[in-house]
């Protein structure tokens, strides 16, 4: 465990390193006794002040479902993070990269809520819950030098989060078999990156239910007309300027997603 004045002069490292594009120390390196609730602490002050300057929460994000994302980052659990309006792009629209430090992509499902969900959730409650299945991009990006994360300093770096892209189109629970739906990640047409729902704790629909009980200890809850994005089918590709990434969905009323990096 760490202070509380300590939480905010982590959370003021992060959010100067998201100012001016210089990463910084792992969290845990310059603290090494930090827990992950602690790492929440520090997210929920930099979301905060972000709110505090007109962003609103416009979904959430669970991170690090697949073993393909928990090999790849080196950890062994899932985490969180609340979406915010101003960090959405239109899908096929222009990303400067240079908005952001070592940006990778990562290919999801994505879920709209009809309704509220809170607490411990049934499987059953989670379905009737989701209005539409959507396809996802989200855009990863460290604050944290060359990727050198725990999982202590991904939750911190509020989940290693940047952008995310939500697809135009959508499809009803009953159309998409989630476990067996597979995605293509190409890179200006070719094949970069590819993966199945199953991928996803089995079933992208457990991580919305274990995100729904996870964040409750929080004291958040999931509300009507936001997004969640489940989690990567695959691990995540670097984007790098001058190339468009788009991920292609076999079921066609999902259909694809994308993003140019500019």
């Amino acid at each position: 465990m760490i202070s509380t004045e300590q939480h905010l002069a982590a959370a003021a490292l992060l959010t100067r390193a998201t100012r001016d594009r210089i990463p910084i120390a792992p969290i845990t390196e310059t603290w090494p006794t930090v827990g992950l609730d602690d790492a929440y602490a520090i997210q929920t002050v930099v979301v905060g002040e972000r709110i505090a300057a007109g962003a609103h929460i416009a979904g959430w994000k669970v991170g690090l479902t697949s073993q393909a994302m928990q090999r790849q980052l080196g950890v062994d659990q899932p985490d969180f993070a609340p979406l915010l309006d101003d960090m959405a792009v239109a899908d096929g629209a222009d990303l400067r990269s240079g908005e952001l430090i070592a940006p990778r992509v990562e290919g999801e499902l994505a879920f709209r809520l009809a309704a509220d969900l809170q607490g411990d959730v049934t499987f059953e409650e989670v379905c009737a819950a989701i209005d539409l299945v959507v396809p996802a991009l989200e855009i990863i990006d460290s604050r944290i030098v060359d990727w050198r994360i725990s999982l202590a300093d991904t939750i911190a770096d509020h989940a290693s989060c940047g952008r995310y892209v939500v697809g135009a189109n959508g499809a009803s629970l009953a159309d998409v078999n989630l476990e067996t739906v597979e995605l293509v990640l190409d890179q200006d047409d070719e094949e970069v990156g590819r993966g199945t729902g199953d991928a996803v704790l089995g079933n992208p629909l457990r991580a919305v239910a274990w995100l729904t009980s996870t964040i409750d200890a929080y004291g958040q809850h999931l509300a009507a007309g936001q997004i969640v994005l489940a989690g990567a089918l695959h691990a995540a590709v670097p984007a790098t300027a001058g190339h468009r990434i788009r991920a292609r969905f076999s079921e066609p009323a999902l259909g694809s997603v994308s993003v140019n990096f500019t």
